[in-house]
């Protein structure tokens, strides 16, 4: 049972992962013509390491070895700023078709993690019910 509900919690991470990267992009582009606003970024280096870099169970047999710690801290993103692109003549940083197909792709992403989700409530369903 701990695989599935390893499965349940990267499915959850990779919600909020999305959440947060449709926060950002709305945000991006609400402020495209603000002056000097700079677009910003989700990291999904952090993310995938959050979600996918368990780190070995390990025995210490010796008292100083240096003790292995549990679960990485699981969070949904980096946000960074994009400091060096300037796409207006008013500095702005935001490139509207850019952030339009970010959110195209944010979207196809979301709704690939909530099928899987759901499948995995649907088989939890199942065996709750003895398969009928």
């Amino acid at each position: 049972m701990r695989l599935f509900s390893d499965t349940i919690t990267t499915l959850e991470n990779a919600l909020s992962y999305s959440a947060l990267k449709q926060r950002v992009i709305a945000q991006n582009i609400a402020n495209a013509d603000t002056p000097n606003y700079k677009a910003k970024s989700v990291s999904f280096k952090s993310v995938f390491q959050s979600t996918a870099g368990f780190e070995p169970e390990a025995k210490r047999t010796d008292p100083r070895h240096i003790p292995f710690a549990g679960r990485m801290q699981q969070h949904p993103g980096v946000v960074t700023i994009k400091t060096n692109y300037s796409y207006n003549h008013n500095g702005n940083g935001v490139d509207v078709d850019k952030e339009m197909a970010d959110l195209a792709a944010n979207q196809i992403y979301y709704n690939a993690v909530t099928d899987l989700l759901s499948g995995k409530f649907q088989t939890l369903h199942s065996v709750i019910k003895g398969g009928k």
